[in-house]
Parts: C-alpha cells; structure tokens; sequence
C-alpha cells in the first residue's frame, strides 16, 4: 500500500487527495507528513513489525499514521474510537501495541488499563493541548513529527499491514492479519467493479477504523488519483449539504443510513444534487430501497453486489455495468473460489443453502490468520477452506445469494458487537448471576441488541435502568442493549449450554424492558 502512495505522488502530486469538511490536502501532502511521522516513530524505536495503535476520531492525522505506519514496516492497528474498558484492554492488550496515537478526550481511556498493557511505552496525542498524565509518557503529536527524509520502501506484498478486529462472537475478538497485498486488491476490486476514474469524488462518513473507509475510500482513490472526502460522523440532516460542497460522485454507507437517508424529506440541497451521485454504496439494498434512490435522487447505481468478511473480501461482486438479479450479491470472481457445503463439507447444488466455504486463487489476497491465535486460524480454515458461519446459495445462474448470519452474530448501526466481550462485562456486575447477549428483530433492517439476565437473589436488587446505565459507562455506546430482561434462568441444551437461537426467536416478551421507550440516553462518546 506505500508504493500506491508512493505513485499517485510521482502521477498527482498537487492533485488533491482528501477532503475533510472543506479542508483539503494533496497527493503530496498526505506523503511529507507520513514521512515525517515514519521518521518520529522511529527515533522513538518503532522497528518493522512493531505494533502501532489509534483510538482516534475521522481526522486526516489517521491516514498520516496509517502510511507512516506502514513505511516503517510496522502494523496498524485502528480499533473502534467509541471503545473502552474490557473491549479496549482485549484488543491492545492482544496486539501487543507499543506505541498508541489518541485524542485527548480519549487519554483517561488508556490510563485506565495501561497497568494491564505491558507493552505499551509511549502514547501520542493529537492536538495543541499539553498532555496531562501521571501514569503514561504521552507526547503531543507535533512533537513526535520528525525531518522529511525519504525511507526506503522494504515492503513486500505479503508483510503485514494491519490488524483488524473481528465481533468475537463465541469468544473474544480476534486480530485479522491483513497483509499488504489483501488491502490493496481489496481497493483494486473498487476500482475496477465501480469503473473508477480521477475525476471521481468518493463521499464516505464511514470511519477510519473500518476496511471500508480505508481500502474502498482512501486508497481505492488513491489508486486513480481521485478525491476522498471524509465526514467525521453520518448525519441525515447534513447529508445532502455535504454531498453538494464536495461534488461527490461516489458515496459509501451502512445499513439504516440507506433508509434514513431515502425517507428524509428533501431540502433544496437534496433537489439540487439530483443526478449528481453515480452511485451509493452500501447494503442491505432492497429492490424497493433501491428504486428510490434512483428514482427520487438519480443515482445511476444503487446497492453494492458484493458479499465479503474481514477474513476475506471481495468474494462475490458484479461490475457496475452488470446485470444483478433482485437480492443477489453478485456472482464468483477470479479472486476467490467460494462454494457452498452441508455440515460434512460436501458441496451442495445450485438452489440449496448451506455455509459459505472460501479459498482464494492468488497469494495474500485473504487474511493471514488470527494474531497470536494459531488453533483459532486451524479451526475455521478446516479442509483448507475458511469456513465463514453463513449461511448462503447459489442460483442456477451463477448469482450469490446471503441468506443469514450464524445465530450469535450481531451487528447494529453498521457496527459489529461482541457478544462474548459484552457477556464478560455484564458478569463483573455484583448482582449479575448469568446473562445472554442475543439479536432481536429489528425493522430498520439490522438487529438490535437484548441482555437476558438472571441476577442473584442475595445482591441488593437493582432495576434494568441502573444496570443499563452501568453498562453504558463501560462498554462502547453502540453495545449498550436496546432491551434488558431479568429471568429466573436461561434456556439450556443437555449439557448447559445457553440456546441462544431461543432468546433470539422469542424477541421482546412481556417482561422485557425497553430504553428507548423508558426514554433512557446514551452519550454517543
């Protein structure tokens, strides 16, 4: 991914690259500042392989570490800005970083668990602020700025580039190793199914944090010498303004922000931009979802014909330009040999569904394992295929239909939630006996999230508001449960396993307690 910088300098050099809210910066803007950032670290002794954190807003300083990052050799490691606590320590703590780039309203985060980060020497923090800490040597970001000496580019396509998180649904989150190579085919596969060109400008309030900001945004855009424009937070009320002042052609979004967006009245912003987007990117995409971005707004295309996973992306896909049945998620590509299996790993026929079994065809275009986790890695690569826990079919035509997640799963507001991690924090509560983290149905086409509960009948009660505000001051904002249901027990299968497949299909009952009906806020932090 450096030597993609490194062209689209010697081609665009003063082109602009990205655009935050109005604030430009240029092709070589972008690489004088990772330069310098590649030659600070390394006089604090970052070395090739070291592991570099961010717990960071959408800020351009996030693209300047990325790159600097990877110049040196080290590895990326961007975790979900909203995290703290267990969900935080887990995640660095597992990565091993050593050196960790933060905003200042994030500081008290890393001081809270540094004790529990042996690894860690330094933190960096971002802005003018001096930097106040009795537990952590915390450098200003500025200061750590180094001369603009070019460093020879040592990466080979397989090094490592970056760590990525994945929900950790039936144990703890567990680190992706993405090479160099994946993450730069992964911006390839944009450019090529989206017909990219230079004059593109691609809109995204995805954050930094996310595989899509960085592969399908900032370097897809790279790739052309084309225009990133990123938003720090999604906002129906802004959307349309924004996608005006940036002239975007191109915008990438996630589950509800498609519905909210298309069901919003429309402003005189929203008329005057008709026709101006190409395409929006995102999913789920209904039919009927679609049909109204096109015809109320003019968007050429709407949807994306994919269907990927951290551990391996892009594996179906269609171009732009072809044709894609109602629902589909494209069809198989040269990358990927994907296949669809029963429970013995026997391939099923076209029309059956079954989980989604994926190998790739070329070296380094699929993640490399789990970090630090060699039996977890073993485990869903059985048969030499990566066994991915959906469910999905084949028609007879080719075309890749996703039929379901595997049953812990959850995913709200465009976020993944670890259940497992959100189980632990719920069990260090004194009053909390067992608990389950399961999906319930949702209408705004994601699931949300319920805590069932059995509490301990020698604790001093204490009611679902208390517990869902002690929740909320530990896990990140997205996590904290929509519903919260006390039980006297769980439902179990013979050896005392939690069904949570039963929580799931009896949704909210009688007893269950809502927030957002009891009115209860949560601090977006």
């Amino acid at each position: 991914m450096t030597n993609v910088l490194a062209e689209a300098v010697e081609n665009h050099a003063q082109r602009t690259f990205l655009d935050f809210s109005g604030v430009i910066y240029s092709y070589e803007d972008i690489d004088t500042a990772s330069t310098r950032m590649a030659n600070g670290l390394k006089a604090l002794g970052v070395k090739r392989g070291d592991r570099v954190g961010l717990l960071m807003d959408t800020c351009v300083e996030t693209v300047v570490i990325w790159f600097a990052v990877n110049k040196l050799g080290a590895i990326f490691v961007p975790v979900n800005a909203a995290y703290k606590g267990e969900y935080l320590r887990h995640q660095y703590g597992d990565a091993g970083v050593e050196v960790v780039f933060v905003e200042p309203h994030y500081l008290d985060r890393i001081e809270l668990i540094a004790g529990e980060l042996p690894s860690l020497r330094v933190v960096v923090q971002r802005g003018e602020e001096t930097p106040q800490s009795d537990k952590l040597d915390v450098r200003r970001y500025d200061d750590v700025m180094g001369a603009n000496t070019k460093l020879a580019d040592e990466n080979k396509f397989s090094d490592v580039s970056m760590l990525i998180y994945t929900g950790g649904t039936t144990g703890p989150s567990k680190g992706c190793i993405i090479s160099h190579n994946f993450i730069c085919n992964l911006a390839r596969q944009s450019v090529e199914n989206g017909n990219r060109t230079s004059n593109d400008v691609n809109w995204s309030p995805l954050p930094l944090f996310h595989l899509n900001a960085l592969a399908s945004t900032v370097l897809a855009s790279a790739m052309v010498g084309a225009r990133a424009s990123l938003f720090p937070r999604f906002s129906v009320s802004k959307f349309w303004d924004e996608i005006e002042r940036s002239g975007a052609t191109l915008v990438n979004l996630l589950g509800s922000m498609l519905s909210f967006i298309a069901d919003h009245p429309d402003t005189e912003a929203s008329k005057r931009c008709y026709g101006q987007l190409r395409a929006i990117r995102g999913s789920p995409f209904s039919a009927e979802l679609q049909e109204k971005w096109k015809t109320r707004f003019g968007v050429k295309v709407a949807g994306s014909n994919v269907y990927g996973l951290t551990e391996a992306c892009v594996v179906t896909s269609l171009h732009d330009d072809e044709y894609a049945k109602p629902g589909s998620s494209g069809k198989r590509n040269d990358d990927f040999e994907v296949r669809i299996v029963d429970e013995n790993d026997e391939e099923l026929p076209p029309g059956v569904a079954g989980e989604i079994v994926v190998r790739p065809n070329r070296p380094h275009i699929m993640f490399e394992g789990y970090w630090g986790r060699p039996e977890d890695t073993l485990k869903v690569l059985k048969n030499l295929w990566l066994h991915t826990g959906d469910i999905g079919m084949f028609d007879e035509d080719g075309y890749f239909f996703f039929v379901d997640r595997k049953k812990d799963y959850l995913r709200r507001r465009g976020e993944n939630i670890s259940s497992f991690e959100l189980e632990k924090t719920f069990r260090q509560h004194e009053a909390v006996s067992d608990v389950a983290i399961h999906a319930v149905f949702s209408e705004t086409a994601e699931d949300e999230v319920k805590a069932t509960l059995v509490m301990r009948e020698d604790a001093d009660p204490v009611s679902e508001a208390e517990l869902c505000q002690w929740c909320a001051d530990r896990v990140p904002y997205f996590a904290v449960p929509r519903y919260i249901e006390f039980r006297s027990d769980l439902p179990r299968n013979p050896v005392g396993r939690v069904l949570k497949y039963v929580l799931r299909d009896e949704g909210c009952t009688a007893a269950t307690w809502d927030r957002e009906e009891a009115g209860f806020k949560i601090e977006k932090r």
